[in-house]
């Protein structure tokens, strides 16, 4: 861990208060949509950022060396791991006959509304 300034410590609350932001709205997002092409797009895309913005500020927090270091390879994994991973589901939802277009029912709600 290097020296703690005030800055420091405000830049490494801002990327927890932000990957925090989107983490949430990617667990929101994958309870409240309906079906799975829509909930992996929720789930990879602010997710991704939600984790880079934490790995970002432990990068902030410890510095370039050490933990820091594990915060960046970090960060490279995930672009390279949930882009792969998202593009497995899909294509796995579709071989196995999920309608990509069809029509979407919300929970609590009839096709009359």
């Amino acid at each position: 861990m290097i020296e703690s300034t005030p800055t420091r410590t405000w830049v490494v609350i801002g990327f927890v208060v932000v990957g925090t932001f989107f983490l949430t709205v990617g667990t929101i997002g994958l309870l409240r949509l309906p079906n799975v092409y829509n909930r992996m797009h929720a789930t990879s895309k602010p997710a991704t950022i939600g984790t880079v913005a934490i790995f970002l500020a432990g990068f902030v927090y410890f510095g370039p060396g050490g933990a820091g270091l594990s915060s960046l390879i970090g960060i490279v994994f995930l672009f390279l791991t949930v882009p792969t991973g998202a593009h497995m589901i899909s294509r796995a939802a579709e071989q196995i006959g999920v309608p990509f277009l069809g029509s979407v029912t919300w929970p609590g709600k009839s096709d009359d509304e």
